[in-house]
């Protein structure tokens, strides 16, 4: 099912027309419709506000992949995981995610402006990053850190944290995260 399927099915499900999710998220009426029809693609921002407004994560709009017949996940079976504010693409590195413990992704982090504050978080587990391209500033606490290919993080989670890109490039790392939110997940 493609994205603009899945905001049709989540709008009539919550019997909404198409003028009401155009007046909650400011996108045409005719917009959408073409949208719903996988006639037009839609930006992650706007995206972002139309998983708001339908109340589901914006996960929701990509497949996860499950596929229990294979340990093996080729470079071009690799599919998104999902699309981040701030320009953060998550892709996904396994297969059986509902069965891991850990979760591997590659990140690409598209440049931003030196001047956007960034805001920092913590949540449970653990996580280690390996910088493949680019150069990834890292915030722990009140600490700067500018990582370059080759370096590498493993660090608790709940210490308050976030990455960006301050280049002009993009940055692309191997993230590995603990625990993996899509374990149990069928």
């Amino acid at each position: 099912m493609d994205i603009g399927s899945k905001i049709k099915e989540l709008r009539t499900n919550k019997n909404m027309t198409l003028k009401d999710l155009s007046e909650s998220s400011g996108l045409s009426v005719g917009f959408l419709s073409q949208l719903e029809r996988g006639l037009t693609t839609i930006a992650v921002d706007s995206l972002e506000i139309l998983a708001e407004i339908l109340e589901v994560p914006l996960t929701n709009f990509f497949d996860i992949p499950h596929r229990k017949d294979k340990v093996v996940l080729r470079n071009y079976e690799r599919q998104v995981l999902s699309i981040m504010d701030g320009g953060f693409i998550y892709y996904n590195l396994s297969t059986e995610l509902e069965d891991k413990s850990f979760l591997p992704k590659l990140v690409e982090i598209l440049p931003q402006k030196d001047e956007e504050e960034v805001q920092l978080n913590s949540h449970t587990g653990e996580e280690f990053i390996y910088i493949l391209e680019g150069i990834l500033t890292l915030y722990i606490g009140k600490e700067k850190y500018e990582l370059y290919p080759g370096d590498s993080v493993h660090m608790n989670s709940n210490i308050t944290h976030n990455w960006a890109n301050h280049t002009n490039k993009i940055v692309k790392l191997i993230a590995v995260n603990s625990p993996n939110y899509f374990k149990g997940v069928k």
